[in-house]
Order: structure tokens, then sequence, then C-alpha cells
């Protein structure tokens, strides 16, 4: 791991441990916010899969997204499986951003100016996180890695058909 990614993920993960053990602290509080996201969510998820059990409690949800983010976080921080860390972060932090900085709801300008940095400093985070989630460190990707395979599949093939050929014309000259 370079010294920038050292650095880099421990401080993406520091908001989100933060974040995260607060809304642990405040989830009754925060599930007022939450259930305008919650409510939209759920069914949606539940259209998409149906075994899949999913509490509709927004304070139980509040606290699963929080446990989320602080697994996560520490995953990311550690360099444990950075780019799938990143990318449950990315994906949590989406619900909690358009619940907690509904900035177009606010009425006193103040507060939404308030929350439109917070949400805008979240969509630079989520910005950060993607960058991470697609980070290979300089090793080639999967997509890379599997470009290469069909094209080293390729090439054996046509070395093997060429050789058939040449093998064939011996033998039939031999023959002939």
């Amino acid at each position: 791991m370079t010294v920038t990614r050292m650095i880099a993920r421990p401080l993406i993960a520091s908001t989100f441990f933060v974040g995260a053990v607060s809304a642990l602290k405040n989830a009754p509080q925060l599930a007022g916010k939450a259930s305008g996201v919650t409510d939209a969510l759920i069914p949606a998820v539940k259209r998409f899969a149906p075994t899949v059990p999913v509490p509709e409690d927004p304070v139980t949800l509040v606290r699963i997204n929080a446990a989320v983010q602080l697994a996560a976080a520490g995953a990311l921080a550690t360099g444990n499986a950075p780019r799938l860390a990143a990318a449950t972060l990315a994906t949590s932090l989406v619900p909690t951003t358009m619940a907690g900085h509904r900035f177009w709801e606010e009425s006193d300008p103040t507060q939404k100016k308030n929350q439109q940095l917070h949400f805008f400093k979240n969509l630079a985070t989520l910005g950060g996180l993607l960058l991470a989630a697609v980070d290979t460190e300089g090793k080639p990707g999967v997509a890379w890695r599997a470009r290469r395979a069909a094209k080293d599949v390729r090439r054996e093939a046509r070395h093997a058909t060429q050789s058939a050929r040449r093998e064939a014309r011996l033998a039939a000259s031999r023959l002939g």
C-alpha cells in the first residue's frame, strides 16, 4: 500500500466513524428524518428482493446503516477489502445524504445553506469513495485480466490451428 493510500483511506473513513457513532447514539431522533427515505426505499427493496427480510422500523434501519458504516469504515481505514468497503460506504451514503440533508425543504436561509453545504460535502465524499472503489493499486483490474485472458486464448487457438494445419500438410506429403 502506498503512503497516499495509507493516509487517504483512514481520512475518508473518519467521517463515517464519527457519523455512525452519532447515529447509533441518536437513532430515535434521526429516524424521523430517515423515514422519508425509508418509506420510499422499503417497498422498492421488497419488490426487488422479496425473499430478503427487511425491517420497516426507521430506528432499526438507522442502526443497521450505522453498523454497516462502522464495519466498512474500519475495513477501509485498515486496508482490508478497501474496494468493497468503499463501495459499501458509497452505497450507504446515498440514503444517508437524502435523509439528512434535504436543503431544498428548508425555509430558514441559514439552515438551508448549512444543509446544502453538508449535502455537497457528502457528494464530494461519494466521489472519493467511487474512486477508492475502483482503485486497483496499480494492479490490473478484473476487466483487464479478463480481456487479457481472452486475447491469450485466441492467440493459443491460432497457434494450435496453425500447428495442426502444418502437421496435416506434413502427414499428407508423407503419404503422397
